[in-house]
């Protein structure tokens, strides 16, 4: 079952759920989200939350595209900063207006950068990075799993009814997976 999000509180921004919405409803339309139901997209997008509800500080989106899950982690944590990071200007000029829209540019960066360069930000690194839809297994892990702090997570999408994680591989990138309920989501830290 899908639910939209509900708390138009305080530090969640201009226009509330609403606005968040009609945001990503409209990233849709340009073409930078699939066509999947909107509604089913922000559930899914709140795995991401449920998965870095430990974490303080800041959290990186690799691959922000239209803003999944990002402006949703953005809605649902007004307590954590965040960088939306996308190589396309195309995209991450739409999120800039989204995020001044909302009314978070105060505690939400967009850059526009290649996934590679993210460790030479001046956030990095970051207590969480979060990527949806990026690549190969892989090759996300690979980008993510160095911009980690210590004590701090990557979280990948998980295609459903699917193990795509070569326990070997994981290893070698210096990670450990920690088991959670919810299996849309993967939750990696530092195996130290």
């Amino acid at each position: 079952m899908t639910s939209r999000p509900t708390s138009d509180e305080p530090g969640h921004g201009a226009g509330g759920v609403d606005a968040l919405v009609a945001a990503l409803e409209e990233s849709q339309r340009l073409g930078f989200l699939g066509e999947r139901p909107m509604l089913e997209a922000i559930d899914h997008a709140r795995a991401y939350s449920d998965a870095i509800r430990p974490v303080a500080g800041t959290v990186i989106d690799l691959g922000a595209g239209g803003g999944l899950p990002g402006l949703v982690l953005a809605f649902d944590r007004p307590d954590l900063e965040f960088v939306l990071l996308d190589r396309r200007a195309k995209r991450t000029d739409y999120l800039r207006r989204v995020v001044r829209r909302l009314g978070w540019p105060d505690r939400v960066a967009v850059v526009c950068a290649d996934a590679a360069t993210a460790s030479q930000l001046p956030e990095a690194p970051f207590d969480a990075v979060v990527a949806r839809g990026f690549g190969p297994p892989r090759t996300t892990l690979g980008m993510a799993a160095p911009l980690v702090a210590d004590g701090g997570r990557s979280v990948i999408s998980e295609p459903p009814d699917r193990n795509r994680w070569d326990e070997s591989q994981i290893a070698d990138l210096g990670v450990r997976r920690l088991e959670q309920p919810d299996s849309r989501v993967v939750i990696f830290v530092p195996a130290s």
